[in-house]
């Protein structure tokens, strides 16, 4: 059985911001790191989901970013 990948929040951080650069398409993106599609499609649209909540006071660890 094989055993799952785990990644980063920053290696998802870092292939979410090169997809939404719009320099290349997901599935080349994907095939360069070596994921899925699908994969990074999910962590595109949860990495846009939750953006606004940087600028809301509802994070906490938002607050505490240097500006």
């Amino acid at each position: 059985m094989e055993k799952r990948n785990r990644y980063t929040a920053e290696f998802k951080t870092k292939v979410v911001l090169e997809v939404l650069r719009e320099e290349q398409t997901v599935n080349e993106i994907a095939g360069k790191y070596e994921i899925s599609p699908v994969m990074l499609s999910r962590w595109k649209g949860e990495f846009l989901e939750r953006a606004s909540m940087v600028f809301g006071r509802e994070s906490k660890a938002a607050e505490m970013l240097p500006l």
